[in-house]
């Protein structure tokens, strides 16, 4: 079996800056990523434990390389000075890789 690399993207963020992600990812024809809600405590401290609107949330998206470099630019461009974002590309393998496009 054999597996082909692709990366991952990994962004943390409040859950305010969701959708402005989303937007991104759809402004570069990305249309497969997996969110969900998570809790920690990092430089602006305990997040996730009050308000809705102070939760945090995890966008992974699975996607190919030459996308890659545009989509980071343009969060960092345009979230990072308004929003508490972490962002990392991981490298990963796939058996599939026609699902990530």
């Amino acid at each position: 079996m054999k597996l082909y690399n692709v990366k991952l993207l990994t962004v943390t963020c409040e859950i305010l800056a969701q959708k402005n992600v989303i937007d991104i990812l759809a402004k570069h024809d990305i249309t497969g990523y997996t969110t969900y809600e998570v809790d920690g405590n990092g430089a602006k401290g305990i997040r996730g434990q009050g308000f809705k609107n102070e939760k945090n949330v995890k966008v992974e998206v699975i996607m190919q390389e030459d996308k890659l470099q545009d989509v980071v630019e343009e969060i960092a461009r345009t979230l990072f000075t308004n929003f508490a974002i972490v962002l990392y590309v991981s490298d990963v393998g796939v058996l599939r890789t026609e699902k990530f496009v």
